[in-house]
């Protein structure tokens, strides 16, 4: 084992929890059973570690296997780091024939085109999306397996999800994206989460919808205990209004995990007794942001339990339905603060 074979199995064995590690080193399958079994997880990360170099050493396993390690335990856990998504557009008439070998083939050809020393792995998970390795290597070095990049993506379908890139390969990554794939172009699509399979739930509608109608609909049956009837009775009607809003706004079901919603106002500031400010020319910047563990489901229980106003505002039931969590909102409007938000699309 070279250096960097062995900094990256040192990083990866204190990176995987203990109880994870056997696992994951039983779906590398680059071990034997004896080997694996030489390794004693009671001990500490430290002897952990050693005796797994003196093992992938005895097996003369390079970086190019421990990137495959790392890989494994990234696609079972991808609910890690900072995920960025992107959209392709304009399809190509042929973009929906392409298959797996040949995206494989193109998307290697044309990264290594366009960047040199770039190390790629591809690999098709259990649940068909295609999970894409890149370490990234500059004129006179070799590519560095410390700072990788993971690129999903599910074939058929415009949404790119990437994490740990650097700004200057992102051009290099969006084109190389965009021609293997088939399309016109690629953009940024305003949705970006620590958890994954969030955002892609979240964009590729993979939970309960929501409907939006403008009639109402019958509210379903809620086991909840009556602490007052007196007081339940005389808001019954009140609060299964706004269950129904919040349900029309959010749906009913499990919604995803989204962490944080960003949005960037830009408005005129009002105020009688403040001239200075209301009379600038320039309009008032600022952004406003939210955050929770479940952002979707916090908004969906302030509406329904009348912390929040119902019903609920565009500005935030447009988060479920556009699929986005950055939001850029201009005011032009002279007055009412109720007419005065848009979001751009």
């Amino acid at each position: 084992m070279d250096d960097s074979a062995k900094r990256l199995l040192q990083r990866l064995v204190r990176r995987i929890p203990t109880q994870m590690l056997r696992d994951t080193l039983d779906k590398w399958e680059r071990l034997t059973a004896k080997q694996r079994e030489f390794v004693d997880f009671t001990q500490s990360k430290w002897t952990i570690t050693q005796e797994l170099l003196a093992v992938c050493e005895e097996r003369e396993l390079s970086v190019k296997h421990i990137a495959e390690l790392e890989m494994i335990y990234v696609i079972g856990n991808p609910n890690q780091g900072m995920w960025h998504t992107f959209q392709l557009v304009d399809a190509e008439d042929d973009a929906h024939s392409l298959e797996l070998v040949q995206f494989k083939e193109q998307f290697k050809s044309h990264l290594s085109e366009l960047k040199r020393n770039v190390a790629v792995k591809i690999k098709k998970n259990t649940d068909e999306a295609i999970w894409i390795r890149i370490a990234w290597g500059e004129t006179f070095s070799r590519p560095n397996h410390l700072k990788a990049t993971y690129v999903v993506h599910y074939l058929q379908t415009p949404y790119v999800f990437v994490s740990g890139l650097l700004s200057k390969h992102k051009p290099l990554l969006l084109q190389a994206l965009t021609l293997s794939t088939r399309h016109q172009g690629i953009k940024d699509a305003n949705l970006s989460g620590q958890k994954l399979t969030a955002i892609r739930d979240l964009l590729m509608r993979q939970y309960q919808h929501v409907f939006p109608t403008k009639y109402p609909s019958p509210l379903a049956e809620r086991n909840q205990s009556v602490s007052n009837l007196h007081i339940e009775n005389e808001q019954a009607e009140a609060s299964a209004n706004r269950h129904r809003m919040a349900g029309e706004a959010f749906g009913n079901g499990m919604l995803p995990a989204l962490q944080s919603a960003v949005y960037k106002l830009e408005t005129k500031f009002r105020d009688l007794t403040n001239e200075t400010m209301t009379e600038r020319d320039k309009p008032l910047r600022c952004v406003v942001k939210f955050s929770s563990p479940n952002i979707l489901e916090s908004l969906r229980h302030c509406a329904s339990t009348g912390i929040a106003s119902t019903p609920v505002t565009p500005l935030l039931s447009s988060i479920p339905l556009k699929g986005r969590n950055y939001f850029v909102i201009t005011d032009n409007a002279p007055s009412a603060s109720s007419q005065m938000c848009q979001t751009q699309d």
